[in-house]
């Protein structure tokens, strides 16, 4: 076999974690390389062009910390950071820190496989290019892999489809046309306000009602940009310390029925009122008693019912079978509010799916609608989907995606027992979607660049994870998850939204700062559950 290319470090996906581990590595001296099926840098950022597309965390935590030069010279323009400003702010670090020389865009990663022979990963790309490294690190992203229901029909539509997950570079013209939007999570409150507003007629095809809390968002004023970064050492050591990563919200220190009714409803009411993910840290029990949680869900029904005027489209978007905040909280701008609108219907897929694809639209409950364009907005494969897209092979030619087959395994969600040498950020049973992601990213990829050059000072070819304390750590991650209210809801954290895929509760919900703890007691321990040759 012909060897196109030897590096020591080869990185799938350069979104933010890619670049990160790319420009550690660089500093280093590694002969380092990313390659990106897209034809530029963002990741999730690149892809998510969305109308209304933008972050659920707010831009100054939205960041890298790593460099303070770099969180001095980015101005955050808004408090929610859109989808263009996140994407020329992924630019702007990719050229502060010399990155592109070291990227191959517009590559595809189809196969990798660890040679016994010579103790690396040998790559393929869909150029037939082989490539071969010493660590094959995966910063391919947990929202990377866009899922398409398999409808029947589907090919027999002659409208146009779109995908949320993969947004065309040339924003459609929705005006004055009839479109159809399958999917109520956080892509279509996202984007169904601004379908609105053009659209001559607008169909939301809901199966499942998502909580949705108003984002409130607004330009970022001059003075809280400038003060944020006046003390962004004190903010960052906020999140860290926090159970998601975020500095402003503080674990809470009251239960909910240790206050009054009138109390808890002054309270939720200031957390409404404020915006964003307040509500969930109001009380300290809120994900743990379905009592408490349910005191919170009532509170947000009863916003809908009175934002939504016609009182039965109101009872439809109330959820009612998950507890609020065990599905991915949505942020919203004026999202019920849309339902109001005399060309916006919701129709209620829960009891009558969608039979099939038409030519003209879809077909349900005896009832054929016909749009313009179809709009998905069904979420990803989320967390394993991107990874197992590609083949990966260890020297026993067993295959990562038939090890998953139950479910995924990962010691501390970075390594995979018996597949040497082989890296993942943010990947399964680690907090990743369950914190503020760029923190996540950092500490991981810190984690992982010690761990390479500790490896290397002590001249190891190879690093492993141990069998025995990869279970105990998927153990631990059930334990602390089933601790919880998350369980409970049908959700991409379970992998309940794709058909055929093993069922599990996959972040870690014992939040960053205990997982910090975690890691770092694993590195005082001689780099305990790593096995080195």
């Amino acid at each position: 076999m012909k060897i196109d290319k030897c590096l020591d470090t080869l990185i799938v996906g350069a979104g933010f974690a890619g670049m990160y581990i790319l420009h550690k590595q660089m500093s280093e001296g590694f002969k380092v390389e990313i390659f990106e099926q897209a034809d530029d840098v963002g990741g999730t950022w690149y892809w998510n062009k969305y109308p209304g597309a933008r972050c659920d965390i707010e831009s100054m935590d939205y960041s890298y910390s790593f460099s303070e030069d770099l969180q001095q010279e980015w101005n955050w323009k808004e408090k929610y950071g859109t989808q263009p400003e996140l994407l020329e702010y992924a630019k702007f670090v990719c050229k502060k820190f010399g990155l592109r020389k070291n990227i191959n865009f517009n590559t595809k990663i189809i196969k990798s496989k660890f040679s016994k022979e010579k103790q690396k990963w040998i790559v393929t790309t869909d150029k037939q290019k082989v490539i071969e490294c010493e660590h094959l690190i995966l910063a391919t992203g947990n929202l990377s892999t866009p899922n398409t229901p398999k409808i029947p029909g589907l090919n027999n539509y002659k409208g146009n489809i779109y995908h949320t997950g993969a947004w065309p570079k040339e924003m459609p013209d929705f005006k004055g046309r009839k479109v159809g939007v399958i999917g109520t999570g956080s892509s279509a409150v996202q984007s169904i306000p601004i379908i609105s507003n053009t659209a001559e007629k607008l169909i939301v095809f809901q199966r499942t009602p998502n909580f949705s809390l108003p984002a409130r968002h607004r330009d970022l004023p001059k003075d809280k940009r400038e003060e944020y970064k006046k003390n962004y050492k004190k903010y960052r050591q906020l999140a860290k310390n926090s159970s998601f990563g975020i500095a402003k919200y503080q674990p809470p220190t009251q239960s909910t029925f240790e206050v009054s009714d009138e109390e808890r409803n002054v309270i939720y009411e200031k957390a409404w009122q404020e915006g964003g993910q307040a509500m969930l840290f109001a009380f300290t029990d809120l994900l743990i008693d379905e009592k408490a949680n349910e005191t919170a869900a009532e509170f947000v029904r009863n916003k809908i019912r009175k934002i939504v005027n016609d009182k039965e489209t109101a009872e439809k978007l109330c959820p009612k079978n998950h507890p609020i905040g065990t599905k991915r909280l949505c942020l919203d701008s004026n999202y019920f509010e849309t339902y109001n609108k005399n060309n916006v219907s919701l129709i209620d897929i829960s009891n009558d799916p969608i039979e099939k694809i038409t030519e003209k639209g879809l077909f349900t409950n005896n009832i054929e609608y016909s749009f313009d364009d179809l709009v998905f907005a069904t979420g990803f494969d989320a967390m394993t989907g991107a990874v197992n897209a590609i083949e990966i092979l260890n020297d026993e030619d067993v295959s990562l995606k038939s090890k998953w087959s139950d479910g995924p395994k990962t010691y501390l969600g970075m390594m995979v027992s018996n597949f040497p040498n082989l890296f993942m950020i943010t990947g399964p049973q680690s907090p990743g979607v369950k914190s503020q992601m760029i923190l996540s990213i950092e500490q991981h990829v810190d984690f992982i660049h010690n761990l390479i050059i500790h490896k290397k000072d002590n001249k190891y070819k190879k690093v492993n994870a141990n069998s025995v304390n990869q279970d105990k750590w998927v153990n631990h991650n059930n334990e602390v998850a089933n601790a919880t209210l998350y369980p409970l809801a049908h959700s991409w954290y379970n992998g309940d939204n794709i058909v055929g895929k093993s069922k599990g509760f996959m972040p870690y919900v014992g939040g960053v700062a205990n997982y910090k703890k975690i890691c770092d007691e694993k590195v005082s321990n001689n780099y305990e559950g790593f096995e080195f040759s």
